[in-house]
């Protein structure tokens, strides 16, 4: 046994663990060609100025070795070298993925951008040596997998891990550790291989990893690279020994300037796809405050003030401090034609931000529906619609698709689900047209999923929850087309009175949630009530009550990353 650090320890697994050979990833590319983008600065030009640092994307890889559990619960995963590093650049670390993705990746190389001064540190340094972390013996003609943490010099941080199939330690030259001052911390992100755990003696985890601060001011840089450890280790978790890179060059020269945001948007902007029996559409912000919206405050008896169609007259800035509302007309026709929306008017309120540095961009397209219908409940077998529960005035919901700075390609998007969501990669959307991804927006609660079908909100282990039910249908948004941009800080866009309104945008709503259960009770055969107080557990917290709903600019992921 050999230890490094105070948790890592070497350890050897034999041949019977890996005899199953998992399949080679296909490499995936999207389903049209990249189009001539605008002139710009650095945008899709292959390479980005961190200050110091210059870096270049590698996707070419060379296998060296994979892996996948014989007892089949964990998948497997394939480990790869750099292969076509440009001259001069020098490597940070390996790739890992999963086997059952297609080829889908990167690691990135650097090289100073500028001769150091003789005083001066050099930006990159090789590593003294390197740590044995685990390793799995084979005697397959791939031989084993042996994976190695870099010993940085003092001063300097360890990019990533290497792997060899030989026990022989690697050369110094084979990577490159970085300035400590260029560097930022960096967490497990999700777990790529999992070996042993269920023998809490011998765990040896996989993880990719990110930057722990993300969002459009932070400035970490994920290197592709990956972190492997054999102590215990979750999600979102800070890693030791493992760095990522920071972004010191305050221009953000790589971000798209206006007319490339257009080409990307009008290249790769999705088609929305509203459900064929949805009742409340989205509409324009100015259709909805020029049909009937009103502005309410707090304290005052009064009737509620028309809003003018840009909003101008809309309390500004500063945070929601539940003063002022908007609410419908009391008007019960005008009322219900609002509710309605106008999809002929609906377009996405587009916002451009940096994501992971400024190596990436991040297109935020937000769309309002002046109306959130009632949920539909589903308890096992049966589905119940509900009257009430779920509706609230002035919902906002939104997608974000993620392209990466150094090429131009669409490589993630982010399906915004109500409070939560998740990103997709490219290689798992639904592509509606050319490189155009579709978003399927959920009967009544317009929530934004990558395939038609039923997601369940509340515990899948029970069937028990809020149905988001998505479908293909004639009614359709195309945001490539039908987009404003509204924000775009690095750029100074301008942006509209009516994105300053930090209040509610629709009254706090309370359910009697007693009475609302007691009815779905009701509803349900005697062979499966379970007790109200189990019941309850499960459902959604809002069948209970919503407040009113506030603007993108009050969001989280507005300036943060859309996951916590």
């Amino acid at each position: 046994m050999f230890w490094f650090g105070c948790d890592c320890f070497y350890w050897s697994r034999g041949v019977s663990e890996f005899d199953s050979e998992p399949s080679e990833p296909k490499p995936f590319s999207l389903p049209s060609p990249l189009p001539r983008w605008p002139q710009g600065q650095g945008f899709a030009t292959g390479r980005i100025n961190l200050g110091e640092l210059e870096v270049v994307k590698i996707t070419k890889f060379h296998k060296l070795w994979s892996s996948v559990s014989s007892h089949g619960k964990s998948k497997g995963a394939a480990f790869y070298r750099a292969e076509e590093v440009p001259q001069g650049f020098h490597c940070l670390g390996h790739y890992c993925q999963p086997t059952d993705k297609p080829l889908r990746g990167y690691v990135l190389a650097a090289r100073a951008s500028k001769p150091a001064n003789a005083d001066d540190l050099p930006p990159l340094k090789k590593p003294v040596g390197y740590t044995l972390v685990w390793s799995a013996d084979s005697e397959k003609k791939n031989g084993g997998g042996y994976f190695w943490l870099p010993n940085p010099p003092v001063g300097y941080k360890a990019m990533g891990v290497i792997v060899t199939q030989e026990p022989k330690e690697p050369e110094t030259e084979e990577v490159r550790c970085v300035r400590e001052d260029l560097t930022e911390s960096c967490e497990a992100s999700e777990m790529i291989l999992d070996v042993g755990s269920s023998k809490k003696s011998n765990p040896f985890s996989v993880w990719s990893i990110q930057p722990c601060e993300r969002g459009m001011r932070s400035q970490g840089v994920s290197v592709g690279s990956f972190f492997c450890c054999t102590y215990e280790l979750s999600s979102n978790q800070t890693v030791r020994d493992i760095s990522c890179l920071k972004n010191l060059d305050p221009t953000l020269h790589a971000m798209p300037n206006l007319n490339q945001v257009h080409a990307v948007i009008k290249h790769y902007g999705p088609t929305v796809y509203f459900h064929p029996e949805e009742t409340y559409m989205p509409s324009s912000v100015q259709w909805f405050f020029k049909n009937g919206a009103l502005l309410y405050r707090s304290g005052k008896d009064s009737q509620g003030e028309p809003i003018n169609s840009t909003g101008s007259n809309l309390p500004s800035g500063g945070s929601n401090d539940l003063e002022f509302w908007i609410d419908l007309p009391e008007d019960e026709e005008a009322k219900s034609n609002l509710k309605k929306g106008n999809l002929e008017t609906s377009e996405l309120y587009v916002h451009v931000k940096p994501a992971l540095g400024g190596t990436f961009t991040d297109v935020a397209m937000w769309i309002f529906c002046p109306f959130n219908g009632p949920a539909t409940l589903k308890i096992g077998l049966f589905t119940l619609p509900m009257t009430r529960v779920g509706e609230h005035v002035g919902d906002w919901e939104h997608f974000t698709f993620r392209v990466c700075n150094f090429s131009g390609e669409l490589w993630q998007m982010f399906f915004s689900q109500h409070s939560g969501g998740g990103w997709v990669d490219a290689s798992e959307v639904e592509f509606v047209k050319g490189n155009k991804p579709a978003v399927y927006s959920s009967k009544h609660g317009h929530a934004s999923f990558p395939h038609p079908g039923m997601y369940l909100q509340g515990s899948s282990k029970f069937g028990i929850g809020v149905r988001n039910d998505v479908e293909k249908s004639e009614y359709v948004v195309d945001s490539s087309q039908r987009y404003v941009v509204i924000a775009a800080e690095y750029l100074g866009v301008a942006e509209p009175c009516w994105l300053q309104y930090m209040r509610e945008w629709g009254p706090v709503i309370e359910y009697d949630s007693g009475s609302e259960i007691d009815k779905i009770m009701d509803l349900l055969p005697l062979v499966v009530r379970f007790s109200i107080e189990n019941i309850v557990d499960l459902f959604p917290v809002a069948l209970y009550g919503e407040e009113g709903p506030t603007g993108p600019k009050e969001k989280y992921n507005w300036e943060g990353d859309e996951l916590c």
